[in-house]
């Protein structure tokens, strides 16, 4: 057995320079666009009356068990508005598309 084998040259060879310039364009383009009608739709959101919960409102339920129903809710609710939703799996696209052109 040889106690030093051959060095194998690898190829190594980085992507393009304009697949870089578009991948991140793409990006800034998924995270700068959908913030403002994720905000749009939160906003909205907000001015809308409230569903009955008693359960978040009732003082017999220990209040940190209140605060995480109440956030759980929250984050339903805007997640079953699409106007929310949709802005944000592209959202959420950009970061992953981010992590890959990296």
């Amino acid at each position: 057995m040889d106690p030093d084998p051959p060095a194998v040259d690898i190829p190594t060879s980085s992507p393009p320079i304009w697949r870089w310039i578009l991948g991140f364009l793409a990006v800034g383009a998924c995270w700068g666009l959908t913030t403002p009608f994720m905000r749009k739709a939160a906003v909205l959101r907000d001015e809308q009356p409230k569903p009955n919960r008693p359960f978040l409102t009732d003082s017999n339920i220990p209040w940190i068990k209140r605060k995480v129903w109440t956030v759980l809710y929250a984050v339903i609710d805007l997640l079953k508005n699409p106007a929310y939703a949709v802005p944000l799996l592209l959202n959420v696209t950009g970061s992953v598309w981010y992590v890959t052109f990296r």
